[in-house]
């Protein structure tokens, strides 16, 4: 008899990312893995793949699989816990998910702490210091590629906090199933639901860890969680979540598209310095000209976190409609001003 429903379904989706990785790094499946001790001076190391694990139900059974198929595939599994010292005996808690990991046969673990300031909110500075702090990890061990236990839930949970900010079609998109630096980030659970996870490590008798942050209605994730998408459910009958994580997918392949389309047109609408040319600007279509000039106000120093379509949409103005106005101010201490049938964007 096969596995439980869940485990089979998690255990497919980390697998089919694992074949991923190992078909970009040229790497034959199915190779039985090399420790650097236990390998020939002809055969390379096989690639490492650290999954991040907080101990909650998605990434403890995002870690059950990894050590299940990884070597299957000739794939060494370590993993990282992050303690964000934010509740009393957080890192203990740390502790115990390196014990739990450990227990699946995961090699390397390790537990790293980080101190989360104040930039952006709670939120998102506990996301910078934990990426921080993955991407250290990934660098000290080598490692190929960081799996992130986020599910189709988090996926609908995205969408719908980048349709309250009104930030365009690139924040519908969502969560990439492949992003950072060379496409370290991995997540494998995007179409799988919350709930699928949580089943898969219930039938394996894995230990679980609720957050009770996620609990918290001070957190706006929490309340959309706890209190939003039931709403919209209950409204507009089950199934939302799924269109949710459908629409994301489809909004980032035409948010793709667009990005393709304005790095090649952004050649052809500056001067012989550099300098982008209204008229040129103008004959774009605006979904285009606007990531031009997204894009020129970040390498001018514009943080892109902080900068928000109201932003662009002000410098769009001094194209679509000019009235003499003056200099936009913009973060990070950047100006866009028109000079002369010229848009000059640049510290301030």
């Amino acid at each position: 008899m096969g596995p439980h429903p869940a485990v089979a379904a998690i255990r497919l989706a980390v697998r089919r990312v694992l074949h991923d990785i190992l078909t970009e790094l040229n790497t034959p499946a199915g190779v039985p893995a090399a420790t650097a001790g236990g390998r020939t001076p002809e055969q390379p190391p096989s690639p490492l793949v650290l999954v991040a694990c907080s101990g909650g139900a998605d990434s403890m059974a995002l870690a059950s699989a990894l050590a299940f198929e990884a070597p299957r595939l000739g794939i060494r599994a370590g993993g990282v816990t992050v303690d964000h010292g934010l509740q009393n005996g957080s890192d203990l808690r740390a502790e115990e998910v390196v014990l739990r990991l450990r227990e699946l046969g995961l090699d390397p673990v390790e537990a790293t702490a980080v101190s989360v300031g104040r930039a952006g909110g709670p939120e998102a500075a506990a996301r910078d210091a934990r990426y921080a702090a993955l991407d250290a990890a990934a660098a000290r061990h080598g490692a190929a590629a960081v799996l992130l236990g986020h599910t189709r839930d988090d996926q609908a949970e995205t969408v719908l906090l980048g349709l309250a900010r009104g930030s365009g079609i690139r924040s519908l998109s969502g969560m990439a199933a492949v992003s950072g630096a060379d496409g370290r980030y991995r997540r494998p659970f995007l179409q799988v639901d919350r709930q699928t996870a949580r089943k898969a490590c219930m039938v394996q008798s894995l230990p679980v860890w609720d957050d009770p942050h996620n609990a918290d209605p001070a957190y706006t994730r929490s309340r959309l969680r706890h209190e939003g998408l039931p709403a919209l459910e209950k409204a507009l009958g089950k199934g939302v979540v799924e269109a949710l994580a459908r629409t994301a997918q489809l909004s980032r392949d035409d948010a793709d598209a667009l990005d393709t389309w304005a790095r090649q047109a952004e050649e052809g609408v500056r001067d012989a310095t550099g300098v982008l040319e209204c008229a040129k600007l103008y004959a774009l279509p605006p979904a285009v000209r606007r990531r031009i000039l997204r894009r020129a106000a970040i390498e001018a120093g514009a943080p892109a976190g902080a900068l928000f379509a109201r932003h662009i949409e002000e410098v769009d103005r001094l194209i679509t409609g000019w009235r003499g106005q003056g200099a936009i101010n913009l973060p990070g201490k950047v100006v866009a001003q028109r000079q002369g049938g010229r848009l000059v964007i640049r510290q301030g």
